[in-house]
């Protein structure tokens, strides 16, 4: 047995390589079976992968940054009982947990093991703080002279920038910098060195407005990439993350080169066969959405919904599987190699969700065999993992119809790209107060103001055409008009 080289598994659906994010051990670690070693990101999501031996970590072969691809070894373990190395296979990597599992990680990475059964699923197991750290009296050897027996107590070789052995960030008392692993993330993308920030969150956590105010207040000084006079090469916190990936406008370099990689590269390639494969249409519809607002507001007051949120996007939701269900060819996707249509009896409900990864558009699963209450706990558990960068890419496949919701930043309407594989995705605009005529039963017309929103369907013109779409997105908009309707179409 001895030293094992842990290569880096498949993470699934068709991805190659994955980017090493943070390594959760370093040399001289113990760890146990299943405790999480590294985190990496594909171009979908991040993942955090356990080990499938206990031992001593006697070498990290790859470094933080690095793109790896699949069946590369990265991590090599001394289980103590000597012989050669042995790689353990590239198998799959599970991105869903059993019924029932529960995840044990502690979101600012400090946390103490517990103890739990042997699970093998990703992201599940020990904590990542879990590891114990072995005493050392020399600096850590280098990945390409480290060895399966554990190198004696003396100066180490200078490491080579290829092959340094990558240990987790200490802060100026020797602890483990506090920090989620969003903030992380963000750290890594701004060049800011987490533990030269000072921590100002609860418990001495370094919090995103940290990284923001010390990347801001130090321009250049957290170690960016040399790059020619006028120009800046660095990596972007992503789509919709809200952070700045450089200095403030005018402040710094002329021009920044941002690398397309991860997430956004995903979503370019997806986009551009989309919009150059599937002929798009879009069509519009302004609607009187008081009636859902007064819904939503009774909603936020009935106690068997005190524990969920209530938005205007739920009833969106169930009005749009609703609307599936009366017009089921929209629910359909085109399969170019076969030649053929496939009408789906079941709605795997796709919700835009802007992360500091960039654009990712996770799932609900058979969102039509949820009530209102379900609908409501699935979209906040998606968004919130969404918002902390734990999306698996299971939960990003699938799909069969999707919401951009481009109204939560004030926008009225827009003509949203079809997500690959998918017939239809409607834009949800802002809800607004403006001027609108009413009529009543009798036939009068006053002019009173009510909430008004726009919606906006784009479908893909050779599986639906104008008469189909045109009758879904009424249907949308009559649900949202009068959500009564939800009792006669449920």
């Amino acid at each position: 047995m001895g030293a094992k080289h842990f290569n880096l598994p498949d993470p699934g659906e068709g991805l190659l390589e994955a980017e090493i994010v943070e390594w959760k051990v370093a040399v001289g670690d113990t760890v146990k079976v299943n405790d999480i070693v590294v985190e990496i990101e594909t171009a979908k999501s991040l993942v955090e992968l356990p080990i499938p031996w206990a031992g001593t970590v006697s070498a990290l072969l790859v470094n933080v940054g690095d793109e790896v691809e699949v069946g590369t070894p990265i991590i090599t373990i001394d289980d103590g009982q000597g012989g050669s190395a042995d790689a353990a296979p590239a198998a799959p990597v599970e991105s869903a947990a059993p019924e029932g599992a529960v995840p044990t990680l502690d979101e600012a990475g400090d946390g103490a093991a517990e103890e739990e059964p042997v699970k093998t699923l990703v992201g599940y197991g020990p904590k990542a703080g879990g590891t114990t750290r072995r005493a050392r009296k020399a600096a850590a050897p280098s990945a390409a002279s480290a060895s399966a027996t554990p190198a004696p107590a003396a100066p180490a070789p200078e490491p080579s920038p290829a092959a340094a052995p990558v240990a987790a960030p200490q802060g100026a008392g020797g602890g483990k910098v506090l920090a989620k692993p969003p903030v992380r993330k963000l750290a890594k993308d701004l060049g800011v060195d987490l533990t030269s920030v000072p921590a100002t969150g609860a418990g001495g956590i370094v919090t995103r407005a940290d990284v923001e105010a010390y990347a801001a207040s130090a321009p250049g000084a957290a170690g960016s990439p040399a790059a020619p006079a006028g120009t800046t090469t660095a990596p972007v916190a992503g789509v919709g993350s809200g952070a700045p990936a450089y200095g403030p406008f005018g402040s710094g370099e002329r021009e920044v080169r941002v690398p397309i990689k991860g997430v956004r590269k995903m979503t370019a390639q997806a986009m551009v066969g989309s919009a150059f494969t599937a002929p798009h249409v879009t069509e519009w519809v302004t609607v009187d959405v008081t009636a859902t607002m007064d819904l939503v507001a009774r909603l936020r007051r009935d106690k068997d919904f005190k524990d969920v949120k209530v938005t205007p996007l739920l009833i969106l939701a169930k009005a749009m599987v609703l609307a599936a269900r009366r017009n089921p060819e929209i629910n359909a996707a085109w399969d170019e190699q076969a030649q053929e249509i496939v009408l789906k009896s079941y709605v795997n409900l796709g919700i835009a969700a802007a992360t500091p990864r960039g654009l990712v558009v996770p799932n609900i699963k058979d969102a039509d065999r949820l009530d209102l209450r379900g609908l409501a706990e699935a979209i906040g558990q998606l968004t919130a993992t969404a918002r902390e960068g734990r999306t698996q890419p299971a939960d990003m496949s699938g799909g069969t119809i999707t919401i951009t919701n481009i109204g939560v930043f004030g926008i009225d309407a827009g003509t949203p790209i079809l997500n690959p594989g998918e017939a239809a995705i409607l834009a949800f605009g802002t809800i607004n107060r403006r001027p609108w005529v009413v009529t009543d039963e009798a036939g009068n017309e006053t002019i009173a103001p009510r909430s008004v929103t726009t919606l906006a369907l784009s479908f893909d013109h050779r599986l639906v055409d104008g008469e189909l779409g045109s009758r879904y997105l009424a249907d949308v908009a009559a649900i949202l008009e009068d959500p009564a309707r939800a009792l006669v179409w449920g």
